[in-house]
């Protein structure tokens, strides 16, 4: 008798997807708490749940930071996304980096952060590289951000851009599984 190949499935990734009129912040205020989308100059960036592996890698990571801050006794606060960042005080930005550290706590509200947090990490999905290597990284530059990390999981690496002291980011090779 002739076997049948099992069918194969695969979850096709949707990208990020952005609404065609200019939005501002008020718009951005009536979404549900529960839904995340970014703002950046007038475009609306709806974004989906992240993975489970996208998640593991940000909370290890979150883990790491607290800790190293606490026991170094630091003054910094490190959250993690869902948290709203509103990078300009015309509010033509708003964010929800996967990983921030504010050291400045002038800059902290109850809603968020409204100011650049001195470090953000970005862990890519395949759906948002480009989102984040290219559009936050200029709006993350643009508004003062000391330190910006892009983990690329699925590429093995690690982007650290030191905006303060380089213009170019340091490439480092990731090691290990989850």
């Amino acid at each position: 008798p002739m076997t049948e190949e099992p069918a194969m499935i695969k979850e096709t990734v949707q990208p990020y997807q952005y609404r065609a009129r200019k939005y501002e912040r008020e718009d951005i205020d009536k979404l549900s708490e529960y839904t995340r989308a970014e703002l950046i100059n007038g475009r609306l960036y709806m974004m989906a749940a992240p993975s489970r592996m996208h998640q593991w890698v940000v909370s290890e990571l979150l883990f790491l930071i607290k800790n190293h801050i606490r026991r170094k006794k630091g003054k910094c606060k490190a959250y993690a996304s869902p948290f709203d960042v509103r990078l300009f005080e015309d509010d033509s930005v708003c964010v929800q980096p996967d990983i921030l550290v504010v050291c400045n706590p002038d800059i902290l509200t109850d809603s968020g952060c409204c100011g650049a947090p001195d470090w953000i990490i970005e862990v890519v999905s395949e759906s948002n590289a480009s989102y984040n290597y290219i559009t936050k990284q200029m709006q993350y530059q643009r508004a003062g951000v000391k330190e910006y990390w892009i983990l690329d999981p699925e590429k093995q690496m690690l982007l650290a851009y030191d905006f303060i002291h380089d213009d170019l980011p340091c490439i480092y090779p990731l090691r290990g599984t989850a």
